[in-house]
């Protein structure tokens, strides 16, 4: 199982960014996804899951700014991140795992399988 996450970098305060979580070595189709970031001196949080079939959660913190979505014919789930604040400064992560666990797909400890991370900067 590979998960490569891709799409960070610097960006100005109100900007978007789009990541990507490219999946490898796995039946896509059956897992579910998660996004966490971590910011410096701070303990990993969960941004936004996705079930296998699309049911999504998303942390109170991002919600109505970010959107997670999934396209399992390129095995790739995408995290679209508009009116970025300096507070989303974080490394982002995908993880993945065969259980969904309904609203609980935020909590880091629910996934066995996790990718590198991108690097997100909002500044000025």
């Amino acid at each position: 199982v590979q998960l490569q996450a891709s799409g960070g970098g610097l960006v100005q305060p109100g900007g978007s960014l789009r990541l990507s979580c490219a999946a490898s070595g796995f039946t896509f189709d059956g897992y579910n996804i998660g996004w966490f970031r971590q910011a410096p001196g701070k303990e990993r949080e969960g941004v936004s899951c996705i079930s296998n079939n699309g049911r999504t959660y998303d942390a109170d913190s991002v919600k109505g700014r970010f959107t997670i979505s999934r396209d399992n014919a390129k095995n790739t789930v995408y995290l679209q991140m508009n009116s970025l604040k300096p507070e989303d400064t974080a490394v982002y992560y995908c993880a993945a795992d065969r259980i969904w666990y309904g609203s609980r797909c935020l909590r880091d400890q629910m996934y066995k399988y996790w990718g590198q991370g991108t690097l997100v900067t909002v500044s000025s």
